[in-house]
């Protein structure tokens, strides 16, 4: 059975999934922190160390990694032994060609879609999930992504999810889209979380948790 945790902002919610995951009681805590979406340049990665810090606060045992200039077989061999793949927010299109290009899909898909693994994520890494990341176009920069082949995610969920729904930081961008893409024809549902909500993930279903 796979098992996700999306979010919106893994900083405000870590504890509550590490709950979830019993990790206390888990031998392997080992968690892959994919940061490769925070690649491209200009990025501020202020919120990435406290992200990363409250994973580790929560008891995971964290390390950096990044799927870029890797293969698959490099995939494999490095994030074998890992009980928990945490990718990191960031753009969006960025962290998708590089998953084109490295393989990444195909392992992830092997990994979590067996239940091997369980896929924790923020922001970006929680858009990619999805089986189409063209909803949240203009949430990034696609000019960091000059490669990118279509925008097909990981198809790890039946949904597209759109975060840090009522931040005021993305009000503008939210207000300017208009969410025209809840209104086009064969649209893959759409969820919008806010940064205190998190989306727990069991085999075919999904609940929504608030921690706020």
């Amino acid at each position: 059975m796979k098992h996700l945790f999306l979010t919106s902002s893994i900083y405000t919610v870590a504890k509550d999934i590490a709950e979830k995951c019993n990790l206390a009681a888990q031998k392997n805590k080992k968690c892959a922190c994919i940061v490769t979406p925070v690649e491209p340049d200009g990025l501020d990665q202020t919120w990435l160390r406290r992200d990363l810090d409250a994973l580790k606060d929560a008891g995971f045992e964290t390390f950096d990694y990044t799927i870029t200039d890797k293969n698959e077989a490099q995939l494999r061999a490095d994030l074998a032994d890992t009980a928990f793949i945490y990718v990191s927010g960031g753009n969006t299109y960025y962290m998708l060609e590089k998953a084109q290009q490295s393989g990444f899909i195909s392992v992830i898909q092997e990994y979590i879609l067996k239940g091997e693994k369980t896929y924790i994520s923020t922001s970006a890494g929680s858009i990619v999930a999805g089986p189409d990341t063209s909803p949240a176009l203009r949430l990034d920069k696609l000019e960091d992504a000059p490669n990118l082949d279509g925008y097909k995610g990981f198809e790890l969920v039946n949904f597209c999810l759109l975060p840090h729904w009522g931040s005021n930081t993305f009000r503008d961008l939210y207000l300017h889209t208009r969410l025209e893409h809840a209104y086009k024809k064969g649209q893959v549902p759409l969820i919008l979380l806010t940064d205190t909500q998190y989306i727990w993930v069991e085999g075919d279903r999904h609940q929504i948790f608030d921690v706020a």
